[in-house]
């Protein structure tokens, strides 16, 4: 995305560079550190990227970005996993995909079409298993098809109900996971159980998270 200051590409060619030259690529590499480690750059910079491609698309100028994107904590697997359905049911909820095997652009439909991607982490249906998501693949995708069969007043799309035995084995209450799907703002800094919320929270200065009642009834 960036071709670099010229010291830093002459640096990386390994040619000789005087005292302060040597100094100045430091700065830049300590710069770039941070970055790497700065989620509202690495956000700058995919955003903008985007939206120079779009503008250009569409033959336009202006901002291309409906707001500030939105970093939220999922502090266990239930949290993890209602967001991943949350995300991986956009599609449906506008009415642009009839089914999760037919949304193109999401972590469900790389699923479906390539098992094995090495570009997400896969399940491995284990708590052992530090690497992979601690449910099935199948599960999952009985999960996404039970919530999309939900249908909502402010949304024009949805699939008909089932309920997965997913829901059951985590101890998530059905009715509480559905509001959840349709309320997931409530959640402005971190998703899962109350206890890590309030830990969290303290960790970061504060005492409290908003979302404790949504987070009893889900986590």
């Amino acid at each position: 995305m960036f071709r670099g200051p010229d010291v830093v590409l002459n640096w990386m060619k390994g040619r000789t560079l005087d005292a302060a030259q040597l100094e100045l690529v430091q700065q830049y590499i300590e710069l770039w550190r941070r970055r790497l480690a700065d989620l509202s750059w690495f956000m700058r910079c995919l955003n903008e990227a985007i939206a120079r491609m779009a503008n250009k698309e569409d033959g336009c100028t202006g901002r291309f970005w409906e707001g500030r994107f939105k970093s939220q904590a999922l502090l266990d697997e239930r949290a993890l996993l209602a967001c991943m359905a949350y995300v991986d049911l956009n599609p449906i909820r506008a009415a642009i995909a009839r089914t999760p095997e037919q949304s193109e652009f999401t972590s469900i439909k790389e699923r479906f079409d390539n098992p094995q991607t090495p570009h997400l982490r896969p399940f491995s249906g284990s708590t052992d298993d530090a690497q992979g998501l601690p449910f099935t693949l199948h599960s999952y995708l009985e999960l996404v098809d039970w919530a999309g069969r939900v249908t909502r007043p402010d949304k024009r799309g949805f699939i008909p109900p089932a309920l997965p035995l997913i829901v059951t084995r985590l101890g998530m209450d059905p009715k509480h996971l559905a509001r959840f799907l349709a309320a997931k703002q409530s959640f402005p800094r971190a998703i899962g159980p109350v206890e890590q919320m309030r830990k969290l929270a303290k960790t970061l200065g504060g005492h409290f998270f908003q979302g404790i009642t949504l987070g009893q009834q889900i986590c």
